[in-house]
């Protein structure tokens, strides 16, 4: 019963991460080329609070009582879409904090590798 259960869930999880909009843009903002749009990307949320809103004011003024699930669905968008932006940042400001290149690992300074290509280039030219 708990392998059919847990079976379910990841089944479950990869549908959702593969086909729902929100995921598949959040996936491509965590990449590598993508944390820069992290921060343009919580602009996502406004909309999504906008649509939470109308659709909470619909249910309210005697529409369908489902509606108070779409605004839980567009809630907890706003909420994913607000909170990529500052995760991205800290993201790629770690990640080039890794990608820094450090001459000092090769065993000489920055100001002897442009010395010696300006030696390079005096006998060069």
């Amino acid at each position: 019963m708990f392998r059919l259960i847990w079976a379910l869930s990841v089944r479950t999880r990869y549908l959702l991460r593969r086909y729902k909009p929100t995921n598949i843009l959040l996936d491509a903002i965590r990449i590598r080329r993508g944390l820069r749009w992290g921060v343009p990307a919580m602009v996502l949320a406004i909309p999504y609070l906008y649509a939470a809103s109308i659709c909470a004011q619909l249910a309210e003024n005697g529409g369908p009582e489902w509606l108070h699930l779409l605004v839980l669905l567009f809630i907890w968008n706003a909420l994913k879409m607000a909170w990529i932006g500052p995760v991205s940042v800290f993201e790629l400001l770690r990640v080039r904090i890794v990608m820094r290149p450090n001459n000092n690992r090769r065993g000489h300074s920055r100001a002897f590798s442009s010395e010696a290509a300006g030696l390079h280039k005096a006998l060069s030219g």
